[in-house]
């Protein structure tokens, strides 16, 4: 049903996208930006752009109609669920898995899973995405947190962003890692020469990556990684920087392994849930695949 919010402006010169992400709370920035520009925000009856700055007194009038169909369409593919409110729904993961469609990838993915579980997402935070807060690489496997509302994705996009969540990783990654804990901060960005790859470049964005050992085999060192910021293939390239790729990287490592896919799972998923503000901390073992290599290497 569309609604339509009035609003008398009490401030002087905030941009108007910001002076409606504090008064309309229920919605995303990404859907507040949509409506922007598809023309539903007026400011004294006129159509205007996002970065206007606002003066006192100014008439403020938001359509929210209903959210568009998703493009995208429901598909019955398994997906382990392990908690689910009104608000989230936290999943496993499998490798192999896309997250969401992009090109080469038009369906088959979690969110076409995710649209057959739960209808309600078509729409929440953007038609092609909805619902996805923080994304995992096709051949990672483990913990992902999708939201099932405009008010639960607004929160979990701002906790992501602040970095008020929990998220931690086991990779496997060749040679013995010398410190037993410590921090790999360098910039990423996307690789001059090669578009379709990651890299530390001058120009990139700020990158933290926590690790500590956990257990050192020959040739191999299996690390516990906590992501501090979240940037596209942030753990593969940082350690590939140090000269220990994970082990199965086909982009990052140059040295062949027997496992099929890069060693690397989201282990512990940990965030605020939505409603009541209760801390929650999500936990997945090893995947098969993965188990049954480390093992083999143990009894090497």
């Amino acid at each position: 049903m569309t609604q339509t919010l009035h609003f008398t402006t009490e401030v002087e010169g905030v941009r108007l996208d910001r002076y409606l992400d504090g008064v309309c709370p229920d919605l995303s920035r990404t859907r507040i930006q949509q409506l922007i520009v598809q023309g539903h925000v007026t400011v004294d009856s006129a159509k205007i752009k996002a970065g206007i700055k606002l003066k006192m007194g100014q008439a403020v009038i938001v359509i929210v109609p209903d959210p568009e169909e998703s493009p995208l369409k429901p598909q019955h593919i398994p997906l382990e669920v392990v908690y689910q409110d009104d608000d989230v729904i936290v999943v496993e993961k499998p490798a192999g898995l896309t997250v969401h469609p992009g090109p080469g990838h038009p369906d088959g993915t979690m969110v076409n899973a995710l649209l057959a579980m739960c209808p309600d997402l078509q729409g929440i935070g953007g038609t092609v995405r909805p619902g996805i807060v923080h994304r995992l690489d096709k051949d990672t496997s483990g913990l992902i947190v999708v939201a099932k509302n405009e008010v639960a994705h607004r929160k979990l996009s701002d906790a992501m962003k602040a970095r008020e969540c929990k998220k931690v990783y086991l990779a496997l990654v060749h040679g013995n890692v010398k410190e037993d804990e410590a921090v790999i901060e360098a910039p990423l960005g996307r690789d001059p020469a090669n578009r379709q790859r990651m890299a530390i470049v001058a120009f990139g964005r700020q990158a933290t990556t926590r690790y500590k050992v956990i257990e050192r085999l020959p040739g191999y060192t299996l690390v516990e990684v906590q992501l501090i910021t979240g940037r596209t293939h942030q753990i593969r390239v940082h350690f590939a920087s140090i000269g220990h790729p994970p082990v199965g990287d086909p982009v990052y490592s140059r040295i062949k392994s027997s496992v099929a896919r890069q060693f690397l799972h989201a282990q512990k998923l940990g965030f605020k849930l939505p409603s009541t503000d209760e801390y929650v901390e999500f936990e997945s073992p090893l995947p098969e695949d993965l188990s049954s290599f480390l093992e083999t290497l143990r009894r090497s």
